[in-house]
């Protein structure tokens, strides 16, 4: 079985939003205040209650494709240190499950890898699907609104 790394929002990206960079959309991103709890895609913890974030929009993809969701995405507005990418699961990784979807070189999804997986078993179900010759890396998504939280890649 292949080792995980988690894989957080790129620096590059992180520091344009907070500069004022246009998102995916060509938009400012938004400013405004957490109420609390909600992920930063870049330390991939929480923004606590009263912490100023971003809102944007996010293609986690390298070119436009019809795969290529846009994602609307949370980030501290202040400079946080980036994952440490590892095996271990970000500590914004909450809810109860999450969906495992899986991407080839292509960039595009492998039909019949998404799946909701309780956050319990993330490591044992990516390691399995990155065990496969057709799957290059994996999106962690929220079960509920479909959300990119991450991605997984093999270490």
């Amino acid at each position: 079985m292949p080792a995980l790394q988690f894989t957080a929002m790129p620096e590059h990206d992180a520091s344009a939003f907070r500069t004022g960079q246009p998102d995916a959309y060509g938009s400012t991103p938004e400013r405004m205040i957490s109420p609390g709890g909600m992920p930063c895609r870049h330390c991939l913890g929480m923004i606590e209650a009263g912490e100023e974030m971003l809102l944007v929009a996010y293609r986690p993809f390298p070119a436009l494709q019809p795969y290529a969701e846009t994602v609307p995405v949370f980030l501290h507005a202040q400079p946080c240190e980036r994952y440490a990418a590892s095996e271990v699961l970000p500590p914004m990784l909450e809810s109860p499950d999450y969906i495992l979807r899986g991407y080839g070189e292509d960039d595009r999804i492998v039909y019949g890898t998404g799946a909701v997986t309780p956050t319990e078993r993330i490591t044992d179900r990516a390691a399995q699907l990155l065990a496969r010759a057709d799957i290059a890396y994996l999106h962690v998504r929220s079960a509920r609104n479909n959300c990119y939280q991450c991605r997984i890649d093999r270490s």
